[in-house]
């Protein structure tokens, strides 16, 4: 039967309904928030996925484009793989909802977000996330929610939660931020170098709406929410654990404490196989290999102690760094010789190489969305081959992962990339991770500024990332430590990594990944302090002292650019009949040319001698033709009374039999051919447009030049 429960957000309607659809998933919602609506369906297995040692959540976002009247490009005329945007919606619905889950569950749970129906000032992706912890809550699948969701902007000096479309097009910030009634669960920012002391405020406004919204799902809940179901526990012996960590958790602590990560992992390995040794001794070798896979949980439990413990008791690292010391830091650039732009950023063991191209603004990237974003300029893409890691594996194309690092990076860089008018480029940047042991994300934007600098691209100011991990005490949760610039193992075996991207001047872009139930905003304003100063620390010395400013020209093998402005009538005598004249243009120069509904015309040219060409060519082609004005034009045709000549512009006039010479011409063929050129001048445009001209005034000047 159907349900309805109303509230109100940001001054508009929201409705969650239940009862009437998808009535065989686990739970079901619509949320409806102004003419947007959102279907979210989850469901769980009845039974455990077996041989995995992780919670399987699957989280996917369906972008429809009958929700924004639209009908799908390509030859299949239906919706293919996901667009980026509803990849990167999909990890946010994922990572607030997550840490959330019983810690030993192991069955199978998919959320599904259906965009039904998009009203611009209404966010989908808002409604989405509200909706997939209302479906969560209300269903009978093990969920420790709600949890709620709200968009942020920062309007002429204003917080403004959930910004309409007008709004969001004025806004420095948007920032996406979740979490329960009592603490911030996912942060998601990109901003216009905001302070960070507005950014926390920014994030308390949001979290304020949260509370109400988590509220009104509780009750929701309350009302019509299923008994959750007995589900098989997957906690491992702890008699069995308290046997191994009797006899090697003192080897275990001291070897995680390896500086180098491939001696830790080899040193770890080692302790691995000497403990299934000990066990197939102390209870068989069947009997090992049956439990193998909760033995290598307990393994994983006992090294993940062991470096909490390291940490949070006696603030030891396990590379001996400091709690916020940084890692060795180094960069340099312009090693490719031939690319645009390119740089290598290095952080201890975390390697990324970063390469700027410049091209054509037509080769900026068409987005195909819900959303009122049809293209982008700049791009950012990041990749995560194996040798990074020193696995033994084939690159298979961008997954989430990939996605999400690189859209970050993007999100940091465009703040400061200069406007289409300044630098008329389509700018790609792609950062290759060459190896990886934390905070690969980070190292990208430092990278990648230092690309687009060597590249010639006149960015704002530069921009720098950095990290910032948790360990956090169980037992007492106003105990906890904070990390800088956290590795690989202290992200793995923490609570928290906090990235941050920014300018001197302030942020530019957040990602908050968690693995506890929030944070609270102490933490946060910690996280904000210590992120700010290490990022003035790789500002000004590490990355200014290899490059302070983008380099004063292009690279010699990036396009040249010359641009004009045309008035918009006269595009289509450039473009020409079926684009002919355009394509000659082309064709006798070289270039590559793009001409824009406002009349700006970009000529890119690998040599100026021809893009200077090509420029004379549409000059003359959008000369405005007046009376008094001298051409140089060629002879296209003869007749009894005169010869037409074009004279640029698309423009030919008649020059009649009598305006050729001052001396009495008996034929036109005794003086002119098809093909010559001649000096001419206008003396008449009549009500009809037609063009008249003469030569006769210049005889002697063209005598005077033959002697």
């Amino acid at each position: 039967m159907l349900k309805t429960f109303e509230t109100e957000l940001s001054g508009r309607k929201l409705i969650i309904e239940s009862g009437k659809t998808s009535e065989l998933a686990n739970g079901s919602v619509w949320v409806r928030y102004g003419e947007t609506v959102v279907m979210v369906n989850v469901t769980a297995s009845k039974e455990p996925k077996e041989g995995i040692d992780f919670f399987p959540l699957s989280v996917d976002y369906e972008e429809k484009l009958y929700a924004v009247g639209k009908i799908p490009g390509g030859f299949t005329k239906r919706e293919g793989k996901p667009a980026d945007k509803a990849i990167l919606t999909s990890r946010a619905i994922d990572r607030p909802l997550r840490p959330l889950f019983p810690k030993d569950f192991r069955n199978d749970v998919c959320v599904v977000a259906t965009v039904l129906s998009v009203e611009p000032d209404n966010s989908p992706e808002v409604a989405a996330m509200i909706g997939a912890s209302a479906a969560l809550s209300i269903s009978d699948i093990p969920f420790g929610g709600p949890t709620a969701a709200v968009n942020v902007g920062y309007v002429d000096g204003q917080i403004v939660i959930n910004p309409t479309l007008e709004q969001r097009e004025k806004t420095d910030l948007n920032l996406t931020v979740a979490g329960t009634v009592d603490k911030i669960a996912m942060i998601e920012a990109g901003a216009n170098e905001i302070p960070d002391d507005i950014m926390l405020e920014a994030i308390k406004a949001g979290h304020e709406e949260i509370k109400k919204l988590c509220k009104f799902i509780s009750d929701i809940k309350a009302e019509i929410g299923k008994p959750k179901f007995e589900y098989k526990s997957f906690e491992v012996d702890h008699d069995l654990f308290d046997k191994i960590a009797e006899k090697y958790e003192a080897r275990m602590y001291n070897d995680v404490q390896e500086v180098d990560k491939t001696i830790r992992d080899e040193n770890v390995d080692k302790i691995k196989e000497e403990v299934m040794e000990y066990l197939v001794q102390e209870l068989g070798e069947d009997a090992v290999e049956e439990r193998k896979q909760e033995i290598g949980e307990i393994l994983y439990k006992l090294e993940k102690k062991c470096v909490r413990k390291m940490i949070l008791e006696e603030h030891k690292r396990p590379d001996g760094r400091k709690l916020d010391e940084i890692r060795p830091l180094s960069c340099e650039v312009g090693l490719l010789p031939r690319v645009h732009g390119s740089a290598l950023f290095t952080r201890g063991q975390t390697q990324v190489l970063s390469i700027a191209t410049l091209g054509m603004v037509s080769e900026e990237q068409i987005l195909d969305g819900l959303d009122e974003q049809t293209s982008k300029r700049y791009m950012h893409q990041y990749n995560f081959p194996g040798y990074s890691v020193g696995e033994a594996k084939t690159s298979r194309g961008p997954g989430r992962r990939e996605i999400g690092h690189g859209a970050l990076a993007e999100k940091a860089l465009v703040p400061v990339i200069p406007d289409v008018e300044e630098f008329p480029y389509a700018i790609r940047v792609v950062s290759e991770v060459l190896s990886s042991n934390g905070s690969t994300s980070q190292a990208s934007i430092c990278g990648s500024t230092l690309a687009l600098m060597d590249a010639g691209v006149p960015i704002k100011t530069p921009v720098a990332g950095i990290s910032t991990g948790l360990v956090t005490d169980e037992n007492d949760p106003n105990r906890y430590v904070m990390l800088t610039d956290i590795q690989g193992l202290e992200d793995f075996f923490g609570d928290m990594d906090f990235k941050v991207g920014g300018t001197h001047k302030g942020i530019t872009a957040i990602q908050v990944d968690i693995k506890i139930d929030g944070l609270t905003y102490d933490i946060i304003a910690q996280a904000f302090e210590r992120t700010k100063k290490a990022r003035m620390y790789i500002l000004d010395e590490i990355m200014a002292p290899q490059i302070s400013a983008p380099r004063a020209e292009i690279s010699k093998y990036a396009p040249k650019i010359i641009n004009m402005k045309i008035k918009v009538d006269k595009i289509k005598d450039v473009i020409g009949p079926g684009g002919k004249t355009i394509n000659k243009i082309i064709a006798e120069t070289g270039v590559k040319m793009d001409i824009e509904e406002d009349g700006n015309v970009f000529i890119y040219a690998s040599d100026l001698e021809n893009g200077n060409k090509a420029l004379e060519m549409v000059e003359e082609i959008v000369r405005e033709i007046e009376v008094d004005g001298v051409y140089t034009g060629t002879v296209t045709k003869i007749a009894t009374f005169g010869a037409f000549v074009d004279i640029g512009g698309g423009k030919e006039g008649l020059l009649h039999i009598s305006k050729i010479s001052k001396q009495r011409v008996a034929k036109v063929e005794d003086v002119l051919n098809v093909g010559d050129k001649i000096k001419v001048k206008v003396y008449e445009i009549d009500d009809q447009g037609r063009i008249n001209l003469t030569h006769k005034e210049f005889e002697e000047e063209e005598k005077k030049s033959e002697e």
